[in-house]
């Protein structure tokens, strides 16, 4: 029974309507290639027609759009190389070689091009079942039918992806960087690239989804640690905050007498402006007094000439677990929390340290 559980299918069941999205989806890609393909015998001849793996384009297409076997640059670039190759090895390869050796020179090609699609081969094959087609119109095979039909191909699956819910092209590392990385994963796209290569995952996995695929196991698996608790759940609510033209002066007289680490800078509406910590009062403290370089600004008047931005405030609703990647391993000291745009508590390590060891002698019980 385990060896013929190994037969059992791999791919998991279609969700919902996936199977007619899909479908649907191919169905026009090919129909418009077909369209485009009689449009266009009349102005080029016999050289405009459909190949036959086109069809295993649109499955990559339509129905694996995530892959980076099927994205714009694998699917055109995969085609074309492919059958100039194989244009290069019917020419040049006698019998019986050709056929094997113009597939395998399309593997070696596109692999080198960074360009693998599953296709290509098919289109390499083909050229080798039946030539001539291919050497009667030489290299312009490649770009006509090869290029130009899968190029169509192409346009029809970014408009039809996007029109129906799914991202292609799939997401490339510099789209997956501008998200915030702390409230994500804390691993840089070289180390989460090292992962797939590590694993020998390279053309099966994107490096952004693999980030999206570990970051939501990271927030399902905090969520299960802290049995759902949100960052409004261990917030520190009662805020000593100021005014961004409260003097510096105060600021100063504040910390001193709350032994707080941190002041929140608001609005009168409660609206976050900024956030002071110890350390941003501390060196025009040093500098003022002589025993730093020397001072080269005024020392600061208000609160608003030392703040840093407030670009770091998280939702009340925001699992705690998705914090810790940014709290441990990024150094912020404090987190602000935020409810419908008001600032509404403070979390800090000591809170999260708290909710820590709330459970460690039930745990140590167990």
């Amino acid at each position: 029974m385990r060896v013929w559980h190994h037969l059992y299918p791999a791919l998991p069941a279609s969700q919902g309507t996936e199977q007619l999205r899909a479908g649907f989806g191919a169905l026009i890609g090919i129909s418009l290639c077909a369209a485009l393909v009689s449009l266009g015998s009349g102005w080029t001849g016999s050289h405009l027609f459909l190949v036959a793996p086109l069809g295993a384009t649109a499955v990559l297409v339509f129905c694996v759009p995530n892959s980076p076997l099927a994205q714009p640059w694998s699917a055109v670039v995969g085609n074309v190389t492919s059958a100039i190759v194989a244009l290069l090895v019917l020419r040049f390869v006698p019998a019986p070689w050709a056929t094997g050796g113009a597939v395998g020179a399309a593997v070696v090609a596109m692999m080198l091009m960074r360009a693998l699609h599953p296709p290509g081969g098919a289109v390499a094959l083909l050229m080798a079942l039946d030539p001539s087609p291919a050497l009667e119109a030489g290299p312009l095979f490649a770009l006509m039918p090869v290029g130009v039909t899968t190029t169509m191909l192409v346009l029809v699956a970014v408009i039809y992806n996007r029109m129906t819910g799914r991202a292609y092209p799939f997401r490339q590392p510099d789209t997956y960087g501008a998200q915030d990385p702390a409230l994500r994963l804390g691993l840089s796209t070289e180390q989460l690239g090292a992962l797939l290569e590590r694993f020998n995952q390279s053309t099966n996995v994107g490096i952004a989804d693999l980030g999206r695929l570990l970051a939501a196991a990271e927030a399902e698996a905090a969520q299960h640690r802290f049995a759902g608790t949100t960052c409004a759940d261990i917030m520190t609510r009662n805020l000593v905050t100021v005014r961004p033209d409260t003097t510096w002066t105060e600021a100063v007289r504040l910390f001193r007498y709350h032994a707080i680490k941190s002041l929140p800078v608001v609005d009168e509406d409660m609206k976050l402006c900024g956030l002071v910590l110890q350390s941003d009062l501390l060196a025009p403290m040093v500098y003022g007094s002589g025993l730093g370089a020397p001072q080269q600004n005024p020392a600061p008047s208000i609160v608003a000439d030392v703040m840093r931005a407030a670009d770091c405030a998280v939702p009340h609703d925001l699992a705690v677990g998705v914090l810790l990647t940014r709290l441990a391993a990024q150094g912020s000291e404090v987190v602000p929390v935020e409810r419908n745009g008001k600032l509404v508590g403070i979390l800090t390590r000591s809170d999260v340290m708290g909710l820590l060891l709330s459970g460690a002698e039930e745990r140590s019980a167990a």
